[in-house]
């Protein structure tokens, strides 16, 4: 299986318009790859609070129309990141209004149909922001591959492990997690994406901003993780693509060689049917 992680830039002085444009030729440039994957709130940035509600779009909204359009024209899997959702039945969109927003992750097909939605359970910000601003998530969501089934998770997921733990109940041996993670907290990017991957013997696709959104430092360094937890590839700070080859057997070879996943004795889910 074949990864290209898009670690795009977000320039406040960039329109929306223009970084659909932007994005969609990039995913393009991708063909020959399985799976691609943008960050986390590309259109809007994820700490431009104050353009969450006037940029917060229908689920098929414009990201979703260039996204769709994309993935078909490159044949292939699209994790097109996460947009500003205003929720169904709420009034406005694309412009303010009120009504519910979610922070949600789109999935397209090679054929260009919606294959899944996210919508992020943990959200950022305390009593700020994010955590005030969107409404939570409540499903988690795994969707089929080819070769690994894949589940998905949005930024600041990374640091609440039980999400990964309920994945992995769920059938998955991939996590994907598009993020707008803060330079300043870099370390911990890092620490927890190999953790994350490590504890469940999963691959984790880790797909960052570069950057800076409304004033903070995007940390970039995108990264691939293999179920041992060694870093397959690393980004840098900037706008960069970063392919790689996943071997989907390594997952269930890992699991028989060290299954420590057997000896689990709390939280443990009923066996799948």
């Amino acid at each position: 299986m074949r990864a290209s992680l898009i670690q795009f830039a977000v320039d406040p002085d960039e329109s929306a318009d223009s970084r659909r444009l932007r994005a969609a030729s990039l995913v393009r440039e991708q063909r020959g790859a399985d799976l691609v994957v943008l960050p986390e709130l590309w259109p809007v940035g994820a700490f431009a609070f104050e353009e969450f509600d006037a940029a917060a779009e229908p689920l098929a909204g414009p990201t979703y129309e260039a996204m769709a359009k994309a993935a078909s024209d490159a044949g292939v899997w699209l994790h097109a990141g996460s947009i500003v959702q205003r929720g169904e039945g709420s009034e406005g969109g694309g412009g303010g209004g009120g009504g519910e927003l979610y922070n949600t992750s789109l999935v397209f097909s090679p054929s260009g149909e919606l294959a899944a939605t996210y919508r992020k359970i943990h959200r950022f910000g305390f009593d700020a922001g994010e955590a005030v601003l969107m409404t939570a998530g409540q499903e988690l969501t795994t969707i089929p591959l080819p070769g690994l089934t894949a589940g998905l998770a949005t930024c600041y997921d990374l640091r609440f492990p039980e999400l990964f733990r309920g994945l992995v109940d769920a059938g998955a041996g991939l996590f994907v997690v598009p993020a707008g993670w803060p330079a300043r907290r870099r370390a911990h990017w890092r620490l927890f994406a190999q953790a994350r991957a490590v504890e469940n013997q999963a691959y984790l696709l880790a797909c960052g901003t570069a950057g800076t959104h409304a004033g903070v430092e995007q940390a970039g360094h995108s990264m691939v993780v293999d179920p041992w937890g060694e870093v397959l590839a690393e980004a840098g700070p900037g706008e960069e693509v970063l392919t790689v080859e996943l071997d989907p057997a390594k997952v269930a070879e890992t699991r028989e060689q060290f299954p420590a996943l057997k000896d689990r004795r709390l939280g443990v889910a009923p066996p799948r049917a």
